[in-house]
């Protein structure tokens, strides 16, 4: 008789499905905690209600004593922690987290308990959820905003900045908030996104040109203003920071507009195997060198992170359905938690360990594709993902830094929307942080 498994998603209570007979998530297996709830250790963070997440040591200890059927989200908060605190010495400014790249509370609880204020928020949804963190400092950093959006999150939680690329979506802010003598504009202007895996200049930002008129409206109109830019998410050339800020400086110059704010945007990469970053220190030697070289150290620093704070802060288990030759079938695809995976999009592949007989397993690696368990020939991951030979229909596989734009891009398409979730102890199957103070779990049992 199959059980159900209690886990939280976001701020309810999911059931899903394991194989194991007669257990609850807090009675099966090698795991350290029983269903408790949710503590955080700074007062005002997130919170869920209900049974927390069980925890395991590694994901193989989790499929020995739950036999999922269900793609299973192993979180480890202490590896968003880590990232924080990295972020948090380093930077030198602002470290905004982009609360789009993972809302789950755990993770977010733990960047908070390590000292992330700041937060990126893209809607009027991230920014009611955001706004409940005690001494949180949102910025509305979406450039086209709905006029109920911008009235709502500046009359009612308090929003004072607000990125803009047209002139438009000036008089839309100046509007919405009654001419408001506070607000902080920050003009999102267009550079290049060489080398990063997934491009973001098409869509929003201003070319230097139009960037100078549209800066000195803002200044007529704003107590304080700023430049910001998006170099491309996943992106694996420093120097792109380096360009970005020269172009901000000539911007400004041109304007005759000193600049409160210059806000470096996201782009900070993760570990992929088709996707090697350098050190993340090179990245912020670039920023703090241009900012100087190009006179814009008095200018106040901010930055986005999203991808390089969380991506590590969550694994997937996954079940293999099927095998053929080098193709293999798994219980999770791109309409789940590897969007960014498929080859349509980002094309990135994932760090990878089996697991068999609820054990790692290890073996001669060779190069595979997946396919996802919907009907969809778009639902395929290229990889390639480095596994043992003899990988078999029955084993499992933990697939790593699924953290960021994972379970935020979820769908129930095809019904495939089921996950459960548990908390692990062990370390990310790879990390950019390592030789960084290991952090324990930012729970706390009741």
């Amino acid at each position: 008789m199959k059980r159900q498994l209690l886990a939280i998603g976001g701020n309810s209570v999911q059931n899903q499905l394991s194989d194991t007979d007669g257990m609850t998530a807090a009675q099966g297996g090698n795991h350290r905690s029983r269903g408790r709830a949710l503590h955080y250790p700074n007062h005002g963070a997130p919170h869920a209600v209900g049974i927390a997440p069980a925890t395991y040591e590694s994901a193989a200890s989790a499929v020995r004593g739950i036999k999922p059927v269900v793609p299973i989200v192993g979180m480890r908060p202490h590896a968003a922690a880590r990232a924080a605190e990295w972020f948090l010495e380093n930077f030198p400014g602002d470290v905004a987290y982009a609360y789009k790249a993972n809302d789950a509370p755990l993770i977010i609880g733990a960047l908070y308990a390590q000292g992330i204020r700041h937060f990126d928020v893209a809607s009027l949804s991230e920014v009611e959820r955001a706004s409940v963190m005690k001494d949180a400092k949102l910025h509305f950093m979406h450039p086209i905003k709905s006029r109920e959006a911008i009235r709502i999150a500046y009359s009612k939680f308090g929003v004072r900045t607000f990125a803009i690329d047209c002139e438009d979506e000036l008089h839309k802010i100046e509007a919405e908030t009654d001419h408001a003598p506070d607000l902080l504009l920050v003009v999102r202007m267009a550079v290049p996104n060489l080398d990063s895996a997934i491009p973001l200049d098409r869509k929003f930002g201003v070319e230097p040109r139009g960037a100078i008129g549209l800066l000195k409206s803002a200044r007529r109109i704003a107590a304080q203003v700023g430049v910001s830019f998006h170099v491309g998410s996943q992106m694996l050339r420093p120097e792109n920071y380096t360009l970005a800020i020269a172009a901000s400086s000539e911007v400004a110059s041109a304007a005759g507009v000193k600049l409160d704010v210059l806000d470096v945007g996201g782009g900070f990469p993760a570990y992929h195997p088709n996707s090697k970053p350098e050190s993340l220190s090179l990245y912020i030697e670039a920023i703090k060198s241009a900012r100087l070289k190009y006179g814009l150290q008095n200018s106040r620093l901010m930055s986005e992170p999203g991808r390089a704070l969380v991506a590590e802060a969550e694994s997937v288990i996954v079940k293999m359905l099927g095998r053929k030759g080098h193709n293999l079938y798994i219980n999770d695809g791109t309409y789940g938690s590897f969007f960014e995976g498929a080859k349509i999009y980002g094309g990135l592949s994932y760090p990878v360990r089996m697991i068999r007989g609820g054990q790692f397993y290890h073996g001669a690696l060779e190069e595979f594709v997946m396919w996802g368990p919907s009907c969809d020939s778009i639902d395929h991951m290229p990889g390639p993902f480095f596994l043992p030979s003899d990988v078999k229909e029955g084993d499992y596989i933990e697939v790593g830094h699924l953290g960021a734009y994972g379970r935020v891009s979820r769908s129930n398409f095809n019904g495939c929307g089921q996950y459960g979730e548990i908390v692990l102890e062990d370390e990310p199957i790879r990390s950019m942080y390592d030789g960084v103070v290991k952090h324990k779990s930012a729970t706390a049992a009741g």
